[in-house]
């Protein structure tokens, strides 16, 4: 898969802002729950929270509109397109948003509501995106695919 890598262009988006510097695999394994709902990817894993239709996934390339809410292991809220009451819009699969982004989105289907667990590596590692989101942090985010544009 190609690897994520971008500059932020917009604080309240969750854009690509560090370079993959290790592999985060056993991290975020080891720090996410082990239901079986949750699939492992390499750096994210998604809980599922509720499901979509099961059939219509999206591509690398494709726009997809999503709701989202961003927040620290802690709990403390980072970003959210729902308080904004805007849903976020983009291109999934190419590197404009986070890397654990491009790879756990397609493996929603429309309308699938889930939480993504994203290792820093797979997040914005190293730099974090001051002066919200720290070094190294595992963020979560509670997202609903909206639509597949």
């Amino acid at each position: 898969m190609e690897s994520a890598r971008s500059t932020a262009r917009d604080a309240n988006v969750p854009i690509q802002g560090a370079t993959i510097e290790r592999d985060a695999n056993a991290s975020i394994q080891g720090a996410a729950s082990k239901k079986e709902a949750d699939v492992p990817i390499r750096g994210v894993t998604i809980e599922r929270l509720s499901p979509g239709d099961g059939k219509t996934f999206p591509r690398k390339g494709d726009k997809v509109t999503i709701h989202y809410v961003g927040t620290l292991m802690d709990g403390t809220k980072f970003d959210s397109s729902r308080d904004r009451g805007e849903a976020f819009k983009t291109e999934i699969g190419v590197g404009k948003v986070i890397k654990g982004w491009d790879e756990a989105v397609p493996k929603l289907s429309l309308g699938e509501k889930a939480i993504l667990t994203t290792a820093p590596d797979y997040a914005y590692g190293s730099r974090g995106f001051p002066p919200v989101i720290p070094a190294n942090a595992t963020l979560k985010f509670e997202v609903e695919l909206l639509k597949i544009n």
